[in-house]
């Protein structure tokens, strides 16, 4: 029963922190966001969201990474990393693929992101070039996280705690490929849009 409460605990710590950042990154892309319309300012919220993920829970994981390892650390974001690690072992212990993933991560996907941010408010020309690259990064992440773990068997993925799997692993992971997945398709219904819009006008025009 001690187990159990404790389990309980942690988990709660480690939502708890995660609800508290989408909070922060809504409320923050929806203030970048005013005068804007609503799939731009949802972009936004989102990309707020994702930027502070990068920077603050996978920044963490990095820096611990680099000075020894999630497992003898302590402290609120060591203590999120070791709840993660009870569904994937990798993440507790230094894995040199998640911490070359995460590095990328971290320094590329995460400055992309605030990019986007700026280009989106701006009505940058090159808005949709960063949001592809930007995508394709956050998908290319998500297959080499987990691709290698796949071809040995998974080995350090724990699929036997309906939390451990449906939450940590496939909705925390999930969310990276579906919204990354919509944007990419928001992309090139743009791109197509101003595409066809110059041919018909290019037509006219001769």
């Amino acid at each position: 029963m001690g187990a159990a409460l404790e389990l309980g605990a942690a988990a709660e710590r480690s939502l708890l922190l995660c609800a508290l950042l989408l909070g922060g990154g809504c409320a923050l892309g929806l203030r970048l966001g005013r005068g804007r319309g609503a799939t731009d300012r949802a972009m936004i919220a989102w990309l707020c969201y994702d930027a502070l993920v990068h920077f603050v829970l996978e920044g963490a994981f990095v820096y611990l990474g680099l000075i020894g390892n999630v497992a003898e650390s302590d402290g609120l974001l060591a203590s999120l990393w070791k709840e993660y690690g009870k569904a994937d072992a990798r993440w507790v212990y230094f894995d040199p693929n998640i911490m070359a993933v995460e590095l990328v991560t971290v320094f590329l996907d995460g400055s992309l992101a605030l990019f986007l941010i700026y280009a989106i408010v701006k009505e940058k020309y090159y808005r949709h070039f960063v949001q592809i690259t930007l995508c394709v990064c956050e998908l290319y992440g998500g297959w080499m996280t987990f691709s290698p773990e796949w071809l040995i068997g998974s080995p350090n993925l724990n699929t036997s705690n309906w939390l451990y799997f449906w939450v940590y692993l496939v909705f925390f992971n999930g969310v990276w490929i579906v919204v990354p997945g919509l944007l990419l398709y928001q992309s090139w219904a743009e791109l197509k849009k101003m595409h066809h819009k110059e041919t018909h006008s290019g037509k006219k025009f001769h």
